[in-house]
């Protein structure tokens, strides 16, 4: 008897590749996407106050050197210009005289033409006289020679115009670097006060007043040494005035023969002397600035710089400075600034690239960055290079 047949369908075989390689693509994508964030390169993460602080203050330090860069570069071209409006002038009065020489060479060969070249022999056969002949002679050897002075005179215009066209082009062409460097200068500082507005707008309100209270911490310690150098000139000034009392008793009373000891002299301009007088009138005058606003490349009336304040400063005193830190730093006698007097001049940076007038107490006036205004500080709100005397 034949097998019954099952009644149950046989299960179908379904096949298995394509969900393998569905897993395997999907498999592969996470790992791919896996790999591509660990291989790319973290946000770097957000400057804290502190390290903003510190890259502004350093941005405004370098765009104080660039502005100096640009000071030294304007004063540069305009020295330049000078020279060159200088000689321009002077080749256009050399122009006029080699003109004018000219025109008289131009008379002599027009005579000459006009007379043609005649010997001697006829000259004097078609002479009325020979005395008439001997004054012609004389007449024209003595023309002669002043033709030949005039050519003489014409030649050396020349050669003087063509040296002078010379050495007006060697300036041409340094007044064009000097501007170069001018326009150079111009854009550091333009690219540095970018870059710390910059860095200054990105911070939330939070981060700003955090800023602001940095700022109020580190004024007033440098406040705290002003006071403690004020206290020391109130000592030493007291000091001296003691000595002075003792002194003049001791000349009210009888010589006597015990010899006195030799008082301590003064230190120079101490007292109402020159420099006291000329430091007051550079003091009144920087007084009278106060509240104007900084700018770079300023030399007043209007607004300075720091440089072109204390040169103008100065130059109320009747002292001439130099343009830059760089050079302003070399005039006159270094001082320590333990022995700092009203009218010294303070500069600030291991690049010398901020300069102010000393009041005493510890304190200057200067024209501090863009933004701020000519004001009194502490010496100490930034790090000192050295100080001088400038008169």
């Amino acid at each position: 008897m034949p097998a019954l047949a099952s009644h149950r369908k046989p299960r179908s075989t379904r096949p298995t590749s394509p969900a393998v390689g569905v897993t395997t693509a999907a498999l592969a994508g996470v790992t791919l996407l896996s790999g591509q964030s660990a291989g790319a390169a973290p946000a770097p993460p957000k400057p804290t106050v502190e390290e903003v602080q510190k890259k502004v203050d350093d941005l405004y330090r370098q765009a104080g050197t660039a502005t100096q860069e640009y000071n030294r570069s304007k004063e540069s071209t305009d020295t330049q210009r000078r020279k060159v409006q200088t000689m321009l002038d002077e080749a256009a009065k050399r122009a006029e005289d080699i003109n004018e020489t000219r025109r008289s060479l131009g008379t002599f060969a027009a005579a000459q033409y006009r007379t043609g070249a005649v010997s001697p022999t006829a000259a004097l056969i078609f002479a009325d006289s020979p005395q008439s002949y001997f004054d012609q002679s004389q007449l024209m050897d003595r023309m002669t020679a002043r033709q030949r002075n005039v050519v003489t005179e014409y030649e050396s215009e020349r050669a003087a115009a063509a040296k002078q066209r010379a050495e007006a082009t060697k300036s041409l062409q340094s007044l064009t670097e000097s501007q170069k460097a001018l326009r150079t200068s111009k854009k550091a500082v333009q690219d540095k006060l970018a870059e710390a507005r910059d860095l200054l707008s990105r911070l939330t309100a939070e981060e700003k007043a955090r800023l602001a209270e940095l700022e109020r911490k580190r004024a007033a310690e440098a406040r705290r040494k002003a006071e403690e150098q004020a206290r020391k000139e109130a000592a030493e000034a007291e000091r001296r005035r003691q000595e002075e009392a003792a002194r003049e008793r001791e000349a009210q009373q009888p010589t006597t023969p015990t010899p006195t000891p030799t008082p301590t002299p003064d230190p120079p301009a101490s007292g109402g002397g020159t420099y006291a007088a000329k430091a007051e009138k550079a003091l009144a005058f920087a007084r009278s600035q106060i509240g104007k606003p900084y700018v770079w490349g300023a030399t007043g009336p209007s607004s300075y710089d720091c440089s072109g304040l204390t040169q103008a400063a100065w130059k109320a005193a009747g002292v001439d400075l130099p343009r830059t830190t760089w050079d302003q730093v070399k005039v006159g006698s270094r001082v320590a600034t333990e022995n700092l007097l009203p009218g010294d001049l303070v500069f600030f940076y291991d690049d010398i690239s901020h300069v102010g007038i000393y009041i005493g107490g510890g304190k200057m006036i200067h024209a501090p960055k863009p933004g701020a205004f000519v004001r009194e500080e502490s010496i100490y709100y930034m790090p000192i290079y050295g100080s001088v005397r400038p008169a």
